[in-house]
Formats: structure tokens, C-alpha cells, sequence
């Protein structure tokens, strides 16, 4: 049975990073992938890790060639390529483990060609996130293009690796990525496969850790003669994009934006740094050993509130939320009666400072209606119409939440399970009211 996904990643002396980036593929949450290894001609021990990892798991594909650059790996391996879609990444990088459920996911809800999503950058322990387009979309090609115009270079748009693809389409038109470029291949590829594409979506989440240890035109050795006519060359291309994209009118009012192309390349795509910085670990929830492992009702508790908050971030990284945030937002739609804010505090766990805060937080983004607290039993916050895309991607939490706990679960036993579930909450609840 054919993959839904082909994942590929070429390989290029990379035995210190390819462990990390594999094992993050490998623990996908999504499963129905193949993985596609390429061997770029490595001098180190590269080839014989992808070996290794092929032969302790079938949907991991190896393929060793003479070193012709990263543009013919790739090309390698889409002549191999299998899946509906088609996923990348580079060896020295990484992925978050709901990265390829996340792409597929929105791919096919909105029965879009191509998913964008946001990424983190990482320097050293330190990291921080990027993203252009500031809400969850479905586009246009024209609309796609008229978001790339105003960042012309950006990483974002440039780069595979932050995308999912339609092989379809790929292979339709016979897309491949040019081995004689060095510079802004992917790129190329991608205005390629945009002039095909007729549906885009940009997905508000950090699904790709980006480790910035490439090197630029000049570390390649090539001479400024040569890097000035790549460049040109590229831009050509991009100009001609455009000119097919828009309609001569819409073209002659953007040139200028066109234009900007040839300044911000000149920066040879670099990705700078962003200000919202944040040691690396501490973007996604962290889980006490003791707890995951130990027995007793407090650890069933704790391993459970992990999980939710686990899946809840999902949701909240998505919507430029905190947590708790979205821990609130939850708990207002699931409360059946008006409570007070010391009610709420008390169904949250959070104290009254950062509930307070944290409704500020949600009443200031539209999400909640609030008024000026006048005494301890204020009523809370309500849900605004605002509101409801965000509940519906804590509602897609709630239920990846519970297929976790249940997998494995045959029909009959989930139904055994939620009746006893019913009364065992009803014992809990007759005690306590």
C-alpha cells in the first residue's frame, strides 16, 4: 500500500545532526509516511547511520550516489517518491512531533496544493519563531503571490522544508530542482510549482526547527562574476513569475515591489534574528520523569493533565496563544453554568493573579467579553463570536487528546469505557455537591 506522505531528506556529512532529524520524523504522531534518505557521496559515517535506520524500520528508504549537491539528491528522490504528498526537510534540522499531522491535516480539510507554516529559527540553545502570512487561510494563487511580494526573499516562502506538496502535481509537470543553481534552488522550484497550484493555505503553527549552519554564495567558492549572473538569472525568473501571475495592469502597479527582489537577495537569505527569542525547550510542554513513570492517583492525574495541555498547545501555538490561555478559553465553552472568576480560578488551577492576567490577555484579542472587576465574585468573562475558530482547534485538541488514551481501543471497549467513565463521574459528582 503506497504512503500518503514521502519525506525526504538529502545527506551530506551530517553523522552529528541526521541522528536528531530522523528520529524526529520517526516519531510522528502522523505514521502513514515513507521516508526517503539520499546519500549524497558523504566522507563520514552518514551513510551507514540512514543504513542502520532502514533496517530497524520498513518505512525508511535509503539511496546512496556519487556527491552531485543537495538539487540532485532531492531530484533522486522524487523520481522515487511514492506519497500523496511530499514533505522535506534538511539533515542539520528538525521537525515537532505533530509537524507532517498538522500539514496533511490542513491539506485536506481545505483541499489545498500547497500548506505554508510558520518555523523556528535556532541559534545555539536559543530559539525563536518566524512566520509571514498572520492568520490561518485559504488562498488564492494571486493572493498567495501578493503575500510573497511584500517579502520577496523571505526564508518563509523561499525554502521546502516549512511546506507540504501535492506529488500530482510535482510529477504532472515534471518539477525537479535545477543542479546547475546553487543559490535560491528552492526558490525556483517553488514559483514553479505556485504557477501549477490553484489552492494555498497558511497554517499558523511552528512545525520546523531551522538550524542556521548553511553556507551563503560566498562560502561556496564561486567567483563574483558568477554569483552576480546567478542572481540575475534568478531574478529574471522571478520578474516572468510575476508577469504570468498578474494581469498587466496589477503587474505594472507591483514592479517596485517586484524590484525589491534584487535588494533584499542581496542579504543572500539570511534569516535575522527576531527579538522574541527563547531558550530551546521551554516552546513546547515538558513532562516530570517521576510522574510519567510512577503509580497512584495523583500520577494518573498528572499524566493526563500532560497530555491535554500537550495537545492544548497545539492549538494555542497555532493561535498565538499562551497554554492557559486556551486551558481558559476550553474551560468558558465547557462550563455549563455562569461561574465567578473564584469559581474559575478554582475549576483552572491558576491563581487569581494569572487568571487575571491571562483573561486580560484574551479580552484584549477579542476573544472574551470583560468588564472592570468590582468585587472577589465578579462574574466571568464570556465567549465572543470571535471566538469560535479557536474552539474549533481546541475541539480538534480535545479530540487527538482522546484518541491518544484510547488507542488500541476496539469499538466495544471504548463503549465499556465511556459507561463506566458516566458513572464513575456520577459517584464523583453526588459526593461533592
Amino acid at each position: 500500500m503506497e504512503p500518503n506522505v514521502s519525506i525526504i531528506v538529502p545527506v551530506y556529512n551530517a553523522e552529528n545532526t541526521i541522528q536528531r532529524c530522523v528520529d524526529s520524523i520517526l516519531d510522528q504522531q502522523y505514521t502513514d509516511f515513507e521516508l526517503l534518505l539520499v546519500d549524497d557521496g558523504s566522507q563520514d559515517g552518514s551513510g551507514a547511520i540512514c543504513d542502520a535506520y532502514a533496517a530497524q524500520d520498513a518505512r525508511v528508504r535509503v539511496f546512496h550516489q556519487k556527491n552531485a549537491g543537495v538539487s540532485a539528491a532531492r531530484n533522486h528522490a522524487l523520481d522515487h517518491a511514492q506519497g500523496v504528498y511530499l514533505q522535506f526537510l534538511d539533515s542539520d534540522d528538525w521537525i515537532t512531533p505533530d509537524a507532517t499531522r498538522s500539514l496533511v491535516r490542513a491539506a485536506e480539510n481545505h483541499r489545498c496544493d500547497l500548506v505554508i507554516a510558520d518555523f523556528y529559527r535556532v541559534v545555539g540553545e536559543r530559539l525563536s519563531r518566524k512566520g509571514d502570512i498572520d492568520e490561518d487561510t485559504l488562498m488564492t494563487r494571486e493572493a498567495y503571490a501578493a503575500h510573497m511580494m511584500e517579502n520577496p526573499a523571505d526564508f518563509y516562502y523561499g525554502v521546502l522544508w516549512n511546506k507540504l506538496y501535492r506529488r500530482k502535481l510535482v510529477e504532472q509537470y515534471r518539477l525537479r530542482m535545477d543542479p546547475e543553481i546553487s543559490w535560491c534552488e528552492d526558490f525556483m522550484f517553488n514559483l514553479e510549482y505556485i504557477r501549477r497550484a490553484k489552492r494555498f493555505y497558511a497554517l499558523q503553527l511552528p512545525i520546523y526547527y531551522y538550524v542556521k549552519t548553511k553556507g551563503s554564495l560566498a562560502t561556496q567558492g564561486l567567483s563574483l562574476t558568477k554569483t552576480v549572473k546567478m542572481k540575475l538569472s534568478v531574478f529574471e525568473y522571478y520578474q516572468q513569475f510575476f508577469k504570468e501571475v498578474l494581469d498587466e495592469e496589477e503587474y505594472e502597479r507591483s514592479r517596485l515591489k517586484v524590484y525589491r527582489f534584487l535588494v533584499d537577495a542581496a542579504g543572500d537569505g539570511a534569516v535575522p534574528p527576531l527579538p522574541t527569542a527563547q531558550r530551546l525547550g521551554s516552546e513546547r510542554v515538558r513532562a516530570c520523569s517521576g510522574g510519567l513513570l510512577g503509580q497512584g492517583c495523583l500520577c494518573d492525574s498528572f499524566r493526563n493533565r500532560k497530555l491535554l495541555e500537550y495537545h492544548l498547545e497545539t492549538a494555542a501555538l497555532k493561535n498565538d496563544l499562551s497554554t492557559q490561555e486556551a486551558l481558559l478559553l476550553l474551560a468558558l465553552r465547557q462550563l455549563e453554568r455562569p461561574c465567578t472568576r473564584r469559581e474559575l480560578a478554582d475549576f483552572t488551577g491558576l491563581s487569581r493573579g494569572t487568571l487575571t492576567l491571562s483573561l486580560q490577555r484574551l479580552g484584549g484579542k477579542g476573544l472574551i467579553e470583560t468588564e472592570t472587576p468590582s468585587d472577589a465574585d465578579e462574574r466571568c468573562p464570556v465567549l465572543t463570536a470571535e471566538s469560535a475558530s479557536v474552539l474549533r482547534d481546541l475541539e480538534i485538541a480535545l479530540a487527538d487528546w482522546q484518541a491518544i488514551r484510547l488507542d488500541g481501543f476496539t469499538q466495544e471497549e471504548c463503549v465499556q469505557y465511556h459507561a463506566m467513565m458516566e458513572r464513575i463521574n456520577g459517584n464523583i459528582q453526588n459526593f461533592l455537591q
